[in-house]
């Protein structure tokens, strides 16, 4: 084992603050990286307050991050696909069983055994594993990922989370060029979710409460931007959309959204309501539409998303902050003061 410095919350009140932390010597298929950035994302804050106590609660001391972008420094004996010096990246996961059939079909992130980044149990060293808020981290070969040379690593970051969670469901319902594609929501997701629909092909249209990110969203991509609460608008695009994709987290009339795709369109849910949504029957009926969800994405997938966004150009639009402002931080993602989301830049860990 050895000391690697992290920033913690110990209890679900209490604030994040800088520790220390133990991590494993790598093992022969491990690889040791330093952190260069690590993403914050709305889960982090869920996690750290044990707002989730009830499906997965928090274990404490916690140390989040699972958005992580950083540069190999050693790796294991049997390791064939990463060197010391190489960017590499990990997300949502560090684990599997890896037997399972979704293992075996590359979807990871459906695995009933699936590790998490962060507050899983740790089958190395006990207790559970601890995330990105931190100097370094020793993974699996298997869950790490590369990162294309060409793109700004503080705006990767967040590709490991909100990018695969917005390109996996783009790609499975077969958005490519000519499709008309709903964009709900202009946050973390939303925000990604118009880049990477733009860069399919897609003519785009972003759905928002707030007429002052009209000017924004075109900047990000989209063709047409609708104000959500005017129905005059909304009725114009009945029955015309392939594809939406809903990033919203908070309640909403989901029927209204409904209405508007067209025959053998879907909805993908990747926001989260506390509260279930009321689905209207006939409004999946007449027109044989579906809805669905969406969790982050595979490996092989989640490669070919940062492969698609080196491609592209393709990075989140980030404000980067030190370590020592995170607090402050989780403060602002509750009033949606940020554009679009946090990167943590983890050389700030070093001088203290």
């Amino acid at each position: 084992m050895y000391t690697a410095k992290a920033y913690s919350a110990a209890s679900a009140t209490s604030s994040l603050a800088s520790t220390t932390i133990q991590r494993r010597e790598p093992t022969p298929h491990d690889v040791q990286m330093d952190i260069l950035f690590c993403g914050i994302c709305h889960s982090d804050l869920h996690q750290v307050r044990n707002e989730w106590k009830n499906v997965m609660p928090t274990v404490y001391p916690c140390v989040p991050g699972h958005e992580i972008v950083g540069r190999v420094t050693r790796v294991g004996a049997a390791v064939t696909k990463f060197k010391p010096g190489d960017l590499s990246a990990v997300g949502c996961m560090v684990d599997s069983d890896r037997t399972c059939r979704e293992c075996q079909a590359g979807l990871e992130q459906f695995c009933p055994n699936m590790t998490l980044t962060y507050n899983s149990p740790d089958k190395h060293l006990g207790g559970v594993t601890y995330g990105g808020y931190s100097d370094s981290i020793v993974v699996d070969e298997r869950f790490v990922l590369r990162v294309p040379s060409n793109l700004n690593l503080a705006g990767v970051a967040p590709l490991l989370c909100a990018g695969i969670t917005t390109y996996s469901p783009l790609r499975h319902w077969g958005v490519t060029n000519g499709k008309k594609v709903g964009v709900v929501g202009l946050g973390g997701l939303g925000h990604m979710g118009v880049k990477i629909a733009h860069a399919l092909g897609a003519h785009v249209v972003v759905f928002t409460t707030s007429p002052n990110k009209k000017e924004d969203a075109l900047r990000l991509g989209a063709d047409e931007v609708v104000v959500s609460r005017n129905a005059n608008e909304m009725k114009k695009h009945t029955g015309s959309f392939d594809f939406i994709l809903d990033a919203v987290s908070a309640e909403h009339d989901i029927n209204t959204y409904l209405n508007l795709l067209g025959r053998d369109g879907n909805i993908t849910l990747v926001g989260a309501p506390e509260h279930p949504l009321p689905v209207a029957a006939f409004g999946l009926i007449f027109g044989r539409r579906s809805l669905s969800g969406s969790a982050i994405g595979g490996i092989p997938e989640t490669q070919e998303m940062l492969d698609f966004c080196g491609k592209h150009n393709i990075t989140a639009d980030v404000e980067v902050i030190p370590i020592q402002k995170v607090n402050e931080a989780y403060d602002r993602l509750l009033k949606s003061d940020v554009k679009y989301r946090f990167s943590l830049d983890m050389a700030s860990l070093k001088p203290e």
